[in-house]
């Protein structure tokens, strides 16, 4: 079977693998909370989105344009896990395991930027 580029990509499989855990997480919001699970959702889906937009890129400034753009994604998803977990809306488990997906994300990202 063929595959398109971005499929390819490591950093296109942990953030799809993210977008999963993203579900997980928004799935335990209580009522009353969509709003923050609705951003949640949008910004996880950005980084997997920007990455696919990114690798189809042919000129190397837009490619690293999309690549950054996903990882503005990332870090704001980092950023709504902090205010979860402050609100206490996520289990230890799901936080960690997010955090460290997204780092791995952010990590990836950086080096496809340079």
């Amino acid at each position: 079977m063929k595959h398109f580029d971005h499929e390819k990509l490591d950093v296109y499989q942990a953030a799809i693998e993210f977008i999963v855990i993203a579900d997980t997480i928004v799935q335990r919001f209580p009522r009353g909370r969509a709003y923050l699970a609705d951003q949640f959702q949008r910004a996880a889906t950005s980084i997997t989105l920007n990455i696919a937009e990114g690798a189809g890129e042919y000129a190397k400034n837009e490619k690293a344009r999309f690549y950054r753009m996903a990882k503005r994604s990332a870090t704001e998803c980092a950023a709504i896990i902090d205010v979860c977990s402050r609100l206490n809306l996520i289990e230890h488990k799901h936080k960690d395991t997010g955090r460290e997906l997204l780092l791995r994300v952010v990590s990836m990202l950086i080096r496809l930027v340079q």
